[in-house]
């Protein structure tokens, strides 16, 4: 049941992005596709360190059901960092982020 939230104000397609996303997370940590929902919140204000750049992000979040190891989470991570890039029409100064966590156990 993996819940992912992506948070963005960096110009992403979002469409693109979750239906390479979902297969991705079904492989590594032995999901199934049609269990992954994700969600995207786009971000009207952001401030990076002392605010003299333009703060762009892309930061996923993806709650699992226990039982993962951290290796797994860890593999996951790594994967959706790389993803990311490929679906930004700009990469330039975006600062790309993902969490891979559990669910709280009263899930």
């Amino acid at each position: 049941m993996p819940f992912i939230t992506v948070d963005y104000s960096a110009p992403l397609d979002r469409r693109g992005f979750a239906l390479a996303l979902h297969p991705l997370v079904a492989e590594t940590v032995d999901a199934s596709v049609e269990a992954c929902k994700t969600r995207f919140r786009e971000v009207e204000e952001l401030v990076v360190g002392d605010g003299s750049g333009d703060g762009t992000v892309v930061h996923v979040e993806i709650a699992l059901l226990t039982g993962r190891t951290d290796e797994a989470k860890s593999r996951l991570r790594k994967a959706v960092l790389a993803l990311v890039p490929e679906y930004l029409k700009e990469t330039d100064g975006v600062h790309v982020s993902a969490e891979v966590r559990d669910l709280d156990p009263s899930y």
